[in-house]
């Protein structure tokens, strides 16, 4: 009997390859569609020689209805798309071109090969500076064009399955962190900026006074909780995903060790990130299992892989993050 397949867009990226490790443990065979633009052949080379994976790396904003990789598919899981809130400041046609219109392409390929369910990778920035916990039915106010990209993308996911029956879910996804979590040149992820520090000895660049706290969710739970989603009879849903559980940055810094230095606070970005997961727990039986201090530790027994990412200092992110707080600073308040 032929094993169920899975398409993973961004199969090459963060998530998307840890949503790959799942699906082929379940016993799926998996199409990975991805333009490597921020996915790495190095987070599948643990499949390399894997009869079940096969890779189409084309952009998705190429996408025809009829595309090859998405015949035959039970499931779509969507992680494709571009992020980071400097970039998309600087390059809103961009963001709103890869993660509405390409998420459009996406769900044309899963209409037309009739996939069972189509599972969304939505943002939680598209809440704003929220009232914590979060819940689903939040209001939605985006405060840069990467959030309100990803949830244009989300509300052209829920009218695929209005007009044309698509069955889609959607997965918020809170502050995700782990193994393979992207070191490139723009800055962002607090681990990629923590960990080259801390490999070069140089002092934590802590915004604020750290106790600005996020939800971090580590990724094979945010895995999980999306292959959870696919198999639901549940049709039409946003599930947040978070460890209910925020962390302060100050509590990273003890973890990992070292002297701090601090940089300015920064607009338009909240105190607290908090997901309430009552309903992805309640409706899916979904509930994270990795503690944080312990997928810190799962990281940092690679951190060597931080040897090439961008070394940040008061300095570097100040001129980085002028785009930032020149229009951030205009919706304070």
């Amino acid at each position: 009997m032929s094993k169920p397949v899975a398409v993973v867009t961004g199969g090459a990226g963060f998530i998307g390859s840890h949503m790959v490790d799942v699906l082929i443990e379940a016993g799926f065979a998996v199409r990975v569609v991805d333009n490597l633009t921020g996915g790495h052949l190095s987070n599948l080379k643990q499949h390399h020689g894997n009869p079940d994976l096969t890779t189409e790396w084309v952009d998705i904003r190429t996408l025809e209805p009829g595309n090859a990789a998405f015949e035959g598919a039970r499931y779509v899981f969507h992680l494709a798309g571009i992020g980071d809130i400097v970039p998309s400041i600087e390059k809103p046609i961009d963001y709103m071109d890869v993660n509405v219109q390409g998420t459009v392409r996406v769900l044309e390929c899963a209409r037309a090969a009739g996939v069972q369910k189509l599972v969304y990778a939505a943002s939680s920035s598209c809440y704003g500076l929220a009232d914590t916990p979060t819940r689903e039915d939040h209001r939605i106010d985006p405060m840069y064009p990467y959030a309100l990209s990803k949830y244009q993308g989300e509300q052209a996911v829920f009218h695929w399955n209005k007009v044309y029956g698509l069955p889609v879910n959607s997965i918020c996804i809170f502050n995700a962190y782990g193994p393979r979590v992207r070191t490139t040149g723009v800055y962002g992820a607090v681990f990629g900026v923590f960990f080259r520090q801390k490999l070069a000895g140089a002092p934590y660049t802590v915004v604020g006074d750290g106790t600005q706290a996020r939800d971090f969710i580590y990724v094979r739970d945010v895995a999980e909780a999306f292959f959870a989603a696919a198999k639901t009879e549940t049709v039409g849903e946003r599930f947040n995903v978070g460890a209910d559980n925020p962390q302060p940055i100050n509590r990273l810094i003890e973890i990992l060790g070292g002297d701090v230095v601090y940089v300015p606070k920064r607009p338009g970005e909240p105190d607290v990130t908090h997901a309430d997961i009552t309903k992805i727990t309640t409706m899916l039986g979904w509930a994270p299992k990795v503690p944080f201090e312990q997928g810190v530790a799962n990281m940092l027994s690679n951190i060597e892989r931080w040897n090439d990412a961008p070394l940040w200092d008061p300095n570097s992110i100040a001129k980085a993050t002028e785009t930032w707080f020149r229009y951030m600073s205009k919706n304070e308040g």
